[in-house]
């Protein structure tokens, strides 16, 4: 069943093997900085990271990462090492086995979706196609 994102009714399949396992995974590097942020903002535990997915971007989709307060009943948690990772169920099937990481280099720093669902990504490194 398709479900629409923003205007978008374009919806990968998740096999099985997907569903039994985490939907996404932290490099050390990018927990540690989700946690450091998290922890600036002065709420500590209280605020949980969330993933997600909106119509948009120069190639479709766009991911988007906050802070957030409020988890729904129909988020995924994962749990890495004390820090909540929300992710919609609109989003999930879309972030189903990305990896985030933090990258540091010459033009600036910043959180990196690594996505093997995306067939096309564009130079921003934020937007992204199935």
């Amino acid at each position: 069943m398709a479900h629409e994102v923003n205007g978008l009714a374009s919806q990968p399949e998740v096999d099985e093997q997907e569903r039994s396992s985490p939907p996404i995974s932290l490099t050390p590097k990018a927990l540690e900085i989700a946690k450091r942020m998290r922890d600036k903002e002065g709420r500590g535990g209280e605020l949980a990271l969330r993933l997600s997915v909106t119509g948009g971007g120069c190639s479709g989709f766009q991911y988007s990462l906050n802070f957030d307060a409020q988890q729904n009943e129909t988020d995924t948690v994962v749990v890495f090492d004390g820090l909540n990772v929300l992710v919609d169920e609109l989003s999930l099937p879309y972030l189903s086995g990305v990896t985030l990481d933090f990258v540091e280099g010459l033009h600036g720093a910043g959180f990196k979706f690594d996505n093997p669902r995306a067939s096309r990504t564009c130079g921003c490194g934020s937007s992204f196609t199935v």
